[in-house]
């Protein structure tokens, strides 16, 4: 009955969603309060029955309730309860459902905490939110329902993907798509500037808190994504251009520049069209993930297998949203003058500059990813776009980036003095220098792009470092001085700080896998590998039985210098209900140094194929990563986000 329930509420969700999409928009219009107050309350409501949804689609996967298709087809009595939960979103209808909830859930963020809006704003934002609640809505409800029943009910189900079956699929889904649909939000905000005809530095303030949560959100899936790629598909990499690999990529890329033009926009009253279009292009990015996973048009191991009908669904909604708002954009735009001016060399100029750059990356990436996809569609040559085309094109992109991210924030607004600033830098310049020549004396001279590359990671690094030292005049007034001026910075600065330190410990992680070393060897217990200082020995394979596998154990012995470090147990699982076989790697980490070890197949002679890898400073990759999103966390605890606090502190006062 508990189904039946999620389905009604669903159905009473669109209905909802439809009162949202229309409501507002007629009290904006004309100005009326009652018919704008019901988008907050219809916002709530649509919150609560999709949460209900959720909730029952997830009880029917904990006590096994093989009368409902979607668990028949993703789950089994057998399968551990943690997997249980996590197989309500690893299949194409609860991975929809879940993308609502966290549509609903942001928009009743906007009604919770948006009550400082101006009320028309609000209004046509919650309005924007629930026309794409209900384009979504009906998409599950017509073609992709998770809450359809067969009688009599199966007496077991058929398992989850054994690739799937990974605690790091507990976590990694539900931030993308919280990134991915928290764009949404800025994406509203945009189109209701647009209607309003109004973007000032007010309206700023109110975009970038929303938009830098959902770059965060979208940090940690994407960090987690490809730790999960790493340690559990057996292949040593950490990243692999797979085009729904890129699809997230892009608009975290478009997300970063959207929030440094927001500031532009705050701080100079300009490039307000600009960020009007960013959000727009963001959440079309995102909506574009979207249709390639559900579209059938590429062949992922990140993609549903679902019938083109839904991708053509998806691909009209698509087209509605981005195609409407961009024309209202073309409508609009011109009317939105910016009114600052700056001098080319400047804060502004960098952030400028900043935009331009990335928005080329989003461009690289986006021709990469789809250029393939339309040769294919009208039958021209088989493509493959990978690793050359993107070092080709998406790095050079990216080093002038991380060049300017030093020098940037060293400057002034309006006019800034570019030698001045690169003289305060001479720290940073010094410590490159020192990375480069040790790096190309350590190595015996290269590869040389790779020892600049941290050179490159160790500029910005000490240029985050030197900006925020110079913030707090670190050296020049007593120490205890300083310290009362970190404390008084900002939180945003501190914020800024902390996200540009982790993009320069990434890209250092990124430049030395140029010295990964890799040996596959074939062993028979007792025989051993050599890879970079460490030696490999296998000293047995055990028959292990796992909660729903079993499993062959290696123990593999590290020796360095002749001296036992520990052993490492890679398996190759295997699944008696999906007959598949997985593969589950072995891996010393350190912050140096990883050492990783995956076990293949044996052969009629009983030896084992033995994949190891070192891997240098691998692990500084997702360190950077969540240094990035602490650095977003930070910056939106800063009190200056929560628009009206200090009228509300005033009114209280009084």
């Amino acid at each position: 009955m508990f189904i039946e329930t999620g389905h009604f509420a669903l159905i009473l969700a669109l209905m909802v969603a439809t009162a949202q999409a229309i409501l507002p928009l007629v009290g904006a219009a004309r100005r009326d309060a009652g018919l704008m107050g019901a988008g907050t309350s219809a916002a709530v409501i649509q919150f609560a029955l999709v949460g209900l949804a959720m909730l029952a689609l997830m009880n029917a996967y904990v006590t096994s309730d093989f009368s409902v298709i979607n668990v028949i087809e993703n789950s089994h009595t057998d399968k551990p309860l943690l997997y249980k939960i996590t197989g309500v979103w690893g299949n194409h209808e609860g991975s929809m459902l879940l993308w609502v909830f966290m549509l609903a859930l942001c928009g009743a963020a906007v009604a919770g905490f948006g009550r400082n809006l101006p009320p028309t704003l609000k209004a046509r934002v919650l309005a924007v939110q629930g026309m794409i609640g209900l384009g979504f809505l009906a998409f599950i409800l017509f073609t992709s329902n998770p809450f359809l029943r067969i009688l009599p009910a199966a007496a077991n189900g058929r398992g989850l993907n054994p690739v799937l079956q990974d605690p790091g699929l507990a976590f990694h889904p539900p931030f993308l798509y919280l990134g991915y649909v928290g764009f949404s939000v800025s994406f509203a905000f945009a189109v209701a500037a647009l209607i309003e005809g109004r973007v000032d530095a007010a309206w700023a303030r109110w975009v970038r808190p929303w938009a830098l949560a959902s770059w965060c959100a979208l940090t940690i899936g994407i960090a987690m994504g490809s730790w999960w790629a790493y340690y559990t598909l057996g292949w040593g990499g950490w990243w692999f251009w797979d085009p729904v690999e890129n699809a997230s990529l892009m608009p975290w890329i478009s997300g970063t520049a959207l929030i440094h033009s927001a500031i532009v926009v705050e701080k100079r009253d300009t490039l307000k069209s600009w960020t009007v279009l960013l959000a727009i292009i963001t959440f079309a990015l995102s909506l574009t993930g979207t249709f390639l996973v559900r579209s059938g048009v590429l062949s992922s191991v990140h993609a549903f297998a679902v019938d083109p009908a839904r991708g053509s669904f998806i691909l009209g909604l698509l087209v509605l949203t981005i195609g409407g708002s961009l024309v209202l954009y073309a409508i609009r735009a011109p009317s939105l003058r910016g009114g600052g001016l700056f001098a080319p060399i400047s804060r502004e100029g960098a952030l400028v500059l900043n935009n331009l750059l990335l928005t080329t990356a989003v461009a690289t990436v986006f021709l990469g990813t789809l250029y393939p996809l339309f040769l294919d569609a009208v039958d021209g040559p088989k493509l493959s776009v990978g690793f050359p085309f993107y070092n080709a094109t998406f790095t050079p992109v990216m080093v002038p980036v991380l060049l300017a991210m030093a020098v940037g924030p060293m400057l002034a607004w309006k006019r800034g003095d570019l030698l001045a600033a690169l003289q305060r830098l001479w720290l940073a310049f010094a410590v490159a220098g020192a990375v480069v020549l040790v790096g190309l004396y350590v190595t015996q001279g290269g590869p040389m792009l790779a020892v600049l590359g941290l050179g490159l990671a160790a500029w910005t690094a000490m240029g985050v470092l030197v900006e925020w030292a110079d913030r707090i005049r670190l050296f020049r007034l007593p120490i205890a001085d300083s310290i009362r001026r970190a404390i008084q910075l900002p939180r945003a600065a501190h914020g800024m700080s902390l996200a540009h330190l982790g993009i320069a410990i990434t890209a250092a992680g990124i430049a030395a896998q140029a010295w990964e070393v890799e040996r596959i060897e074939t062993l028979k217990p007792g025989d051993s590998l050599v890879v970079a200082a460490y030696t490999l020995r296998l000293d047995k394979i055990t028959r292990v039985q796992g909660p729903n596998f079993i499993a062959d154990d290696a123990t593999i012995t590290v020796l360095h210098n002749g001296v036992p470090e520990g052993a490492l147990h890679p398996q190759r699982r295997f699944f008696a209900l999906q007959k598949q076989t997985t593969g589950e790697t072995a891996i010393r980490s350190g912050l140096l140094s990883d050492l990783y070890v995956a076990l293949g197949d044996a052969d009629p002679s009983g030896a084992w194929t033995v994949r190891a890898y070192w891997k240098p400073m691998v692990s500084w990759i997702w360190l950077g990563g969540l240094i990035m999103a602490a650095g977003g966390v930070v910056s939106l605890s800063d009190r200056r986000w929560r628009v009206g606090v200090a009228a509300r502190l005033r009114m209280a006062r009084a």
